[in-house]
């Protein structure tokens, strides 16, 4: 956090830009001087000392160094121990957004030099640049684009350990160090102004709670996930589409063909799988604020179209249409006389004044009729064409009408399509509750899959509802078809309001027909004469390993049974399928997961292209490796070729929202290149090098016996005490981060069953283990470099051209590198059984591995500003893992009688390394 200085006088160089290295120094002198002055000269000698010598550690690379540490940690009180993690909490989150400041400005160097013939990596005039040059000829171009369908969606899984008014206190920061940036001139004066101002904001926000005194609510969840939609993604959607209209224009003939391709999702307030707090009233209450904060958008963004368009109708020809609708509008909405005396000159701003009226209207009253979206569309278009016919097309507010109407398109008045999500065991006791009140079936569950089958065919196809008198149903029964009951009045008022919804854990085919015979009870899903009418998508989600090797035989026989192939031509012979990349990898490991995935969206790409199904995976990413996070759009060009149609849909959970969409340019660049990578590969549909069969039978053995490895240690009988001792996992438990409980039972008493992949993560990261990311992986590599020593030779070439391959290798190494097994041993201290030294070892197998493959002296050397970035990081997050240890230590000796502050001064750590680590499930 100092400013440190070589014998030469000079600054230490950490191999990082000089803007981005001038922006860490002045945060690092910045937050020490206020805690000097907010706690004393003793608490900020002391901060001063312990990074000095977690540096002097970290350069000789000695352990013993890092234990001696620890006896001058303990002997601090509780208080000083809060300051050095609030000090180095702030430190981390402002040295991550000066990160992202710098990629923004680097970003922004290169798009100023960007040409056609030299478009800027990963934006989508390169994609677009790249198809023109592989021979995509211009019909085949405005097909793709037409079917591009790219569906981000948001998720309240509890991985963002920020308060709200941490957050805005940060960016407020942010706005003030932007300010600083090399290509802002500001005066001696303005820049020493801003400084001040940033000193002001770090003494305010070390004097803020770092953690929420309440778990968080749905509401509170919903509300951020708004805050989002309504900001940067709202600001940066329709700069999107127009590069990717304007990229066609520069190198086709179709540059007025760019459909609104990209819509956001949510899952934030339909997201009911182990969430008791997301109640049909919760469900409905998000439905009305996605749809107000639509609304009061299109309000604001018609307010300021309305100071624009100040044209007089005695300067120019107005067209006869535009008249004629303002004559028809006063014959149904009462303007205020005054205004329409006042304006009577000018059509355009009465036109729009009209539409606020109506959206006021609507917003009072959505079930009366007063409004639609696709009226709205109708008037924004009538605007578009009068100023064309006026000959004012090339006027700004050309520019902003036309966002708006793409705005109108891909938010609607819906804001975002909301899933609704629930766990098959949930159907399947509501459903035999059902069958047994009305005498159909006295114990369903018990049936056969083929005898279920059966008899929810024979159900779907009785007009018959099964039971009505509600007051004989379970509250469960009453609540899951009071949400189908939600679904049919909302997607009646709008059909877009309502996703998808989608089957946790689907394991048999009756899983899906369960849902389809709880649509047809609400009057949601109708079959007359053989028909069916619905407009419900019903999504089935594959998390274990097991399901993921049984979803294409599955998802086979649910295309060729009757009935559902009725339901999808209902759906326009269009399925959605979900992979769960956290469950998976928690099941089996790292790379098996990978395998797992990769070969199921092969085998179920296969299928659904046999039977003729047009088809969207929608991939369950998190933020971290261990949980299928990584970068997004090398894991686009890593998907199998048979995978590849333009159709994706992928969420984006807790940390990752805040990191991608807190700034509009982060938000669009993170954006364009999702875009670019979907383009390129959705025309890129030859087979690749990893089609060849020594590569895929090498890969199984891989993932199979890396498998093996990871559920020996898992299923050793004594590493869940062991985990539970050593890692933070009973506070994580006790975050008040999200609604929703990490397991399905009390944090103390959690076993590995009933724990969430997200909390699994999390502790892990936290020790700086990083085990989910990397952990089996060396020793299957090296058993089959052993068995036949040309297996190396074969694995270079993977790495270097095998994408999917390079993609698992690169995200392993990426973990290795971010693990610190110095700091893992001292949390192994906690607890006196053996696992660390196995662990260890196999780091040690795994990283020899990746170097030999990727032919690298250090990992990362390929990429040399992640490498220096954890290099900067290691000895400030070593000072919080060692005071973290400290406090598990006292709160061990306390467990009689632990105190609150002792548990907000871990929860304080866990935040702090978060921050540092940049990542927490």
């Amino acid at each position: 956090m100092a400013e440190k200085k070589t014998t030469t006088g000079k600054k230490r160089s950490r191999g990082i830009t000089e803007p981005l290295q001038y922006k860490i120094d002045l945060i690092g002198r910045l937050v020490r001087q206020v805690v000097r002055r907010q706690a004393g000269a003793d608490t900020a000698r002391t901060i001063e000392d312990l990074m000095d010598l977690c540096e002097a550690a970290a350069r000789s690379d000695q352990w013993r160094t890092h234990t001696g540490l620890q006896p001058r940690i303990q002997a601090l009180d509780l208080d000083q121990l809060v300051w050095i993690c609030r000090a180095f909490t702030t430190f981390f989150h402002l040295i991550n957004e000066a990160e992202r400041q710098e990629i923004t400005r680097i970003n922004r160097l290169a798009a100023q030099k960007e040409t056609p013939e030299r478009p800027r990596k990963g934006s989508i005039l390169e994609a677009v640049h790249h198809l023109k040059q592989q021979g995509i000829s211009e019909p085949d171009m405005d097909l793709l684009v037409r079917e591009l369908d790219i569906e981000p969606t948001l998720t309240a899984h509890p991985t963002e350990v920020r308060r709200g008014t941490i957050l805005f206190k940060q960016n407020r920061i942010a706005g003030l160090l932007a300010r600083l940036s090399p290509d802002r001139v500001l005066s001696g004066r303005d820049r020493a102004d801003t400084i001040d101002r940033i000193a002001h904001e770090v003494a305010l926000l070390l004097v803020t709670d770092d953690v929420r005194p309440d778990r968080l609510r749905v509401q509170d969840e919903v509300k951020n996930g708004i805050y989002y939609q309504t900001h940067a993604i709202w600001e940066t959607l329709p700069r999107i589409i127009g590069d990717l209209r304007e990229a066609l224009g520069t190198y086709f003939d179709i540059s007025d063909q760019a459909p609104p391709f990209l819509r956001f999702r949510s899952w934030i307030g339909g997201d009911r799988d182990g969430n008791p707090f997301v109640t049909p009233a919760i469900t409905a209450r998000t439905l009305d604020a996605h749809r107000n904060a639509a609304l009061d958008n299109h309000r604001k963004a018609l307010e300021a179209l309305w100071q624009e368009m100040s044209i007089s109708s005695l300067r120019v020809a107005v067209p006869h249409a535009l008249m004629e609708d303002i004559q028809h509008e006063a014959d149904t909405i009462a303007l205020d006389p005054d205004e329409v005396h006042r304006y009577r000159f000018e059509p355009f701003r009465l036109k729009i004044a009209c539409m606020l009226e109506r959206l006021k209207q609507f917003k009072t009253d959505p079930a009366g009729g007063a409004y639609s979206v696709s009226q709205f569309q109708d008037d924004l278009a009538l605007l578009k064409n009068s100023l064309t016919h006026s000959g004012l097309g090339a006027l700004s507010a050309y520019r902003s009408l036309s966002d708006l109407m793409v705005r109108s398109r891909v938010f609607g008045f819906h804001l975002a399509a909301l899933d609704i999500r629930q766990h098959s065991r949930v159907h399947e006791a509501v459903i035999a509750e059902l069958l047994r009140l009305s005498g159909v079936s006295e114990n369903y569950p018990a049936l056969a899959e083929s005898e279920k089958v059966a008899l929810l065919e024979k159900e779907l196809a009785n007009p018959r509802p099964l039971y009505r008198n509600r007051e004989d149903l379970s509250d469960q029964t009453v609540e899951l078809l009071d949400v189908f009951n939600l679904m049919r009045r909302e997607m009646r008022r709008d059909e877009k309001a309502v996703g998808a919804y989608i089957v946790s854990m689907t394991h048999t085919v009756s899983d899906l027909l369960e849902v389809l015979l709880l649509a047809k009870e609400v009057g949601l899903w109708r079959m007359k004469g053989g028909v069916v009418t619905t407009p419900l998508d019903v999504v089935p989600l594959f998390e274990t390993i097991d399901d993921l090797e049984g979803a294409a035989p599955l998802m086979a026989s649910l295309y060729n049974h009757a009935l559902y192939r009725r339901h999808l031509k209902a759906r326009g012979d269009f399925q959605e399928i979900m992979l769960g990349y956290s469950d998976s990898n928690k099941d089996g490991g790292f790379w098996m997961a990978n395998w797992a995935l990769h070969k199921g969206q092969e085998r179920l790409s296969d299928v659904c292209l046999q039977n003729n199904i047009r088809f969207r995976f929608f991939h369950g990413r998190g933020g971290s490796v261990g949980r299928g996070g990584g970068r997004a759009n090398q894991a686009i060009f890593a998907n199998p070729v048979q995978s590849r149609n333009g159709r994706m849909r992928f969420t984006e959970q807790g940390e990752v929202i805040s990191f991608r969409y807190a700034r509009p340019f982060i938000a669009r660049r993170h954006l364009e290149q999702i875009v670019n990578a979907v383009l390129q590969t959705a025309y890129d549909t030859e087979c690749d090098v990893g089609c060849s069969p020594p590569m895929q039978a090498l890969m199984a053995r891989i993932a199979s016996q890396s498998m093996q490895a990871y559920r020996r240690l898992i299923d050793d009988a004594q590493l869940w005490q062991w985990y539970k001792q050593i890692t933070p996992i009973e506070h994580i438990g006790s975050l008040p981060i999200a609604s929703r409980p990490v397991s399905r039972v009390s944090a103390s008493e959690v076993q590995f069953d009933d724990l969430r992949a997200i909390p699994w993560v999390f502790s892990w990261t936290q020790t700086r283990y990083n085990l989910p990311g990397w952990y089996g992986a060396g020793t299957a590599i090296a058993e089959e470099i052993a068995h036949d020593p040309k297996t190396l030779a074969l694995l270079q070439e993977m790495w270097q051209s095998w994408p999917f391959f390079r993609t698992v290798v690169e995200n392993v190494q990426l973990e290795l590198a971010r693990t610190r097994m110095e700091i893992a041993r001292a949390y192994s201290g906690l607890s006196e059984k053996p696992f660390h030294d196995i662990i260890a070892a196999e780091f040690e197998k795994t990283r020899a591995a990746v170097l030999k493959i990727t032919g690298q002296e250090r990992l990362l050397d390929n990429h040399m500003a992640i490498q220096q970035s954890i290099v900067l990081r290691n000895p400030y997050t070593d000072v919080l893992n060692l005071i973290q240890i400290e406090l598990l230590k006292r709160w061990a000796a306390s467990s009689d009688k632990p105190s609150i502050p002792l548990r907000q001064a871990l929860f304080l750590s866990i935040n702090g390394i978060a921050a540092a680590m940049q990542s927490t499930g």
